[in-house]
């Protein structure tokens, strides 16, 4: 497989988690209405099914990559993510949709997992920077594109199509994966299955000062990415009436926090990581008590609302991934145990706390502009006591 097509392949494959969760927000009043789901805030439960089953099942795929290789894990997952696809495709029972988007959840982490050891096993250093920003510059499209697609879906047939859809995806993905990528573990280099593995990890995160605060930390801005993803459907739709603007709109904040992800990748080495997501995280705090303010006082004008959130995840653009190479710093001797563990308590920590803020929605944008407020500031107590009171120090950076 030549370069170009690896890169393509494995951002095609990174971005499943992606468009799984975005393509559905445009539909979701439709499922909603389809179902007679009394609540309104129910049909969140579409996206929610979905993250609370992807970030558990992180911490199985692994070690299950580790002892039987890449291949069969990541082929594994892509039929259970078709299947479960397809069986939400034909569904009518309330139920069974949210089991079979469970159950995609579950495909999609062995996909993700797998995905990112693959490019461990082949590159290491400079040349797996360089080709997970060209990953990702791929993947940011997803936010511009998969909304864009589900409201095409919607707008021309039934809702069930936008499951077959990912699921004919899935497939081809599948048969792309099965037919070019290789096998990257050598069987001398796979390890036997260890729990105690997984168990050595959160030990080494709960007892390290640095390790633990920043897991905190990250695990509450993730909470205000997922409290975003669940609420702003309804924002539009029924605070503003501007459902026909939402896959434009989500474009734009979602596009505000990559811009921010991509300035970060050329930042670090100058300004460091305490600095940039430091400052950051004071930002992402203000600006969430700004949105609460207004949202107390009126209902803000739409271009205000959306302004601030694009501001506000553009603060999350500049602090996640700095927060998670901080919380990784100190835990080199168990690097690949601590990234699986780290990324299972992030997201299951994260998609709990946008769920509650999802299921607090009551018509206005306060539930979710408190949420921003209380993350921002308890992640600054926590940053404060993990540094020891001292904010925006670079000479603790490695980097610098």
């Amino acid at each position: 497989m030549g370069g170009r097509e690896f890169i393509v392949l494995i951002a095609a494959l990174t971005s499943i988690v992606a468009f799984s969760i975005d393509s559905m927000l445009p539909a979701l009043p439709v499922i909603g209405a389809d179902f007679a789901l009394a609540d309104q805030n129910d049909r969140q439960f579409v996206l929610i099914a979905f993250v609370l089953a992807f970030g558990p099942a992180q911490i199985v795929f692994g070690p299950l990559s580790d002892r039987f290789g890449r291949r069969p894990v990541l082929l594994g997952g892509l039929v259970f993510f078709v299947l479960a696809s397809f069986g939400a495709a034909v569904t009518e029972s309330w139920a069974a949709l949210l089991s079979c988007r469970a159950a995609q959840g579950v495909g999609a982490a062995a996909v993700r997992i797998t995905t990112l050891a693959i490019v461990r096993d082949c590159f290491a250093g400079r040349d797996m920077a360089r080709i997970m920003s060209y990953v990702f510059t791929i993947f940011m499209l997803i936010p511009i594109v998969a909304p864009a697609m589900g409201q095409a879906i919607v707008a021309v047939t039934d809702w069930h199509w936008l499951f077959a859809v990912l699921g004919a995806s899935g497939a081809a993905l599948g048969l792309w994966s099965w037919v070019r990528m290789r096998e990257t573990l050598p069987v001398a280099a796979r390890r036997p299955l260890d729990p105690g593995s997984i168990f050595h990890a959160f030990r080494e995160i709960l007892t390290n000062r640095i390790a633990l605060g920043y897991t905190l930390a990250v695990t509450l801005f993730f909470g205000g990415l997922f409290a975003f993803i669940v609420s702003i459907q309804q924002i539009i739709e029924v605070i503003y009436g501007m459902q026909d603007w939402f896959a434009a709109v989500f474009a734009t904040s979602a596009s505000a926090m990559a811009v921010a992800s991509l300035g970060n990748a050329s930042l670090v080495r100058r300004l460091g990581m305490r600095r940039i997501s430091h400052a950051a995280l004071v930002s992402f705090t203000v600006l969430g008590g700004v949105l609460l303010i207004a949202g107390l006082l009126t209902v803000p004008p739409f271009l205000v609302t959306i302004g601030l959130i694009s501001l506000i995840m553009m603060s999350f653009g500049f602090v996640a991934g700095n927060f998670n190479a901080l919380a990784m710093e100190p835990l080199g001797h168990v690097a690949g145990s601590a990234s699986s563990v780290l990324g299972t308590i992030s997201f299951t920590g994260g998609a709990l706390l946008g769920t509650l803020t999802g299921q607090a929605f009551n018509g206005t944008i306060v539930p979710l502009a408190t949420a921003y407020f209380l993350f921002g500031l308890l992640g600054l107590a926590i940053v404060l006591i993990t540094e020891k009171g001292e904010l925006f120090a670079v000479h603790h950076d490695p980097a610098d």
